[in-house]
This record gives C-alpha cells, structure tokens and sequence, in this order.
C-alpha cells in the first residue's frame, strides 16, 4: 500500500499533516519537516499496533508520498 501525507500550514504557521488511508492520523509541527516526521512515526506506530494485535494489515511496498 502506498499512504500519502497531506500537509498544509495553518494561519498560524504550524504545519498540519494527515495520511489520507489511515483516518486520525494527524500531526503538528512547527516546520513542515518536523510535521511529516510526526506523522509518519504515528502511522508506523499504528500499523505495528494492529500487526501486534493480528489486524488486517496493508501490502507495504512504498510507505509515503507527498501529496502535490
């Protein structure tokens, strides 16, 4: 499966990122790097989390992407 980041900054100027295939998985930052670091830790995390627990998981060939 491939997950694609989506990433915009907000009036205030932290960045919001978002993977668009695994709903809820959001981050900040305060540079867009930090925020798309944030947000692929969390997918990660989830993703081991439902391996751990024996949940369906995605083929995973290439991970992220940003989105254009």
């Amino acid at each position: 499966m491939h997950f694609t980041i989506e990433i915009e900054q907000e009036k205030e100027g932290r960045w919001l990122t978002e993977v668009l295939e695994l709903p809820g998985v959001m981050a900040y930052g305060e540079t867009q790097e930090d925020a798309i670091v944030k947000v692929q830790t969390l997918a990660l995390r989830l993703l081991a989390d439902r391996l751990e627990h024996g949940e369906a998981m995605p083929e995973i060939s290439t991970v992220f992407s940003l989105a254009a």
